[in-house]
């Protein structure tokens, strides 16, 4: 059984699209659980967590940490 090359072209090409679209939908989906599982942590969450260990968080403070986390983030990535 031998099929014309233009079918052959647009089964492949049809397979790919759908390959791309459901590889998107699936790791979108993989990466919107994992955030709602490990959210990023915001400045709020640094003020509670000061407040947590007894210091008074200051605006100064809380800005430095911030500074820091993303500064560290940006040499493991």
């Amino acid at each position: 059984m031998t099929i014309p090359i233009w079918l052959f072209v647009l089964i492949v090409v049809l397979t790919l699209v759908i390959g791309f679209i459901a590889g998107f939908l699936v790791a979108r989906k993989v990466m919107q659980r994992y955030i709602e599982k490990n959210p990023p942590i915001n400045e709020d969450m640094i003020r509670g967590m000061l407040r947590d260990m007894g210091q008074t968080p200051s605006e100064k403070r809380v800005r430095e940490i911030m500074r820091n986390m993303n500064a560290n983030k940006s040499k493991k990535s």
